[in-house]
């Protein structure tokens, strides 16, 4: 019999312990940096044309610092309205590209105040860092910022730095941006004002967030009616980006990951779980068979369509994701 190698998607859903396959839902909070030519519906629609069911909403105000996000009272509502799967957090254009010293008195508490709103309504919820890009000239007016490379840099570090100080990933819109700006210029990123980004940019930024989330390449996604090389390309260099890296930007943590293969009547899922706060985990393979391991393989002795089922406790508690195989 030929060979044939499935290998399935790596999805980061985190259910509840009560809940059944449902949408991800995810939060986006932000400046206009988000809401400009709403990224976060371009994330949605990518995600649903590949299949996959999203609730996806907005809180987002433009200019806003981590500071003044704190004091919103509509984002605390924002925040509890849900049981939200992700949370996004993303700073002002410039707060990020600052001294650590200055980091540490006016982001990090802020951030704090808004994590203990979160957790408060959800310790299960996972919070993402929106590394942002800097300005096409630079910031002139800032010593320290005085051309791109210089404050794509400073961004860069400071979202590292943040990312370290509340051990959260970080999606790399920043460096996709700069991949994309230095390896092909012809894409413009920017808007008119040489800061916010363009449709092109958005796109680059939902690509990334896609990318970085469900750990899949975006192409042949939803292009909003962009030029289509042009949204291939982001397409695939948003997944290059995130993929080389996902180590260093935290990604490659609480993933499930089932491989399945078919060869000569023997059917194989390869299991693999890197959850390292996680107490314990289940698996349950759909056909009365069960495993315990962090890696695991699993025969089945007859084809078909098999629902495994991932139990794991950790500090928020028990979390359980489904996934599906099928020989």
């Amino acid at each position: 019999m030929m060979l044939r190698t499935i290998v399935l998607s790596i999805i980061l859903i985190t259910a509840l312990s009560h809940s059944t396959a449902q949408q991800m839902r995810v939060l986006f909070v932000g400046n206009s940096y988000t809401h400009y030519n709403n990224m976060p519906k371009m994330f949605h629609d990518i995600a649903e044309s590949k299949n996959i069911k999203m609730d996806v909403h907005m809180s987002a105000k433009s200019s806003h610092t981590f500071h003044m996000h704190s004091e919103r009272m509509d984002l605390y509502q924002d925040i509890k309205s849900q049981k939200w799967d992700y949370v996004v957090l993303q700073g002002f254009s410039r707060e990020l590209a600052t001294s650590y010293a200055t980091i540490d008195t006016a982001v990090v508490p802020y951030v704090q105040r808004i994590v203990d709103s979160i957790y408060s309504n959800n310790p299960c919820t996972n919070i993402l860092l929106y590394e942002t890009w800097g300005y096409e000239k630079g910031f002139p007016e800032d010593s320290v910022n005085m051309n791109y490379q210089i404050m794509s840099d400073h961004i860069h570090q400071g979202y590292l730095y943040l990312s370290q100080k509340f051990d959260f990933p970080i999606v790399p819109v920043g460096k996709v941006w700069e991949t994309v700006k230095e390896n092909n210029p012809s894409i413009n990123l920017y808007n008119e004002d040489l800061q916010h980004p363009s449709k092109y940019g958005s796109y680059l930024a939902a690509c990334s967030f896609y990318a970085a989330i469900f750990k899949m390449s975006p192409l042949s996604a939803y292009s909003d009616g962009l030029n289509i090389e042009q949204a291939k390309y982001i397409q695939n260099t948003s997944f290059t980006v995130v993929d080389l890296n996902l180590n260093r930007y935290l990604l490659s943590r609480n993933v499930i990951s089932v491989k399945s293969t078919s060869k000569d009547a023997k059917y194989q899922a390869e299991c693999s779980a890197n959850y390292p706060k996680a107490k314990s985990i289940v698996w349950n393979f759909g056909d009365g068979k069960t495993a315990n391991t962090f890696q695991t393989k699993h025969v089945y002795t007859k084809p078909g369509t098999y629902i495994i089922t991932i139990t794991i406790q950790d500090s928020c508690g028990e979390r359980i994701i489904k996934k599906k195989v099928v020989f």
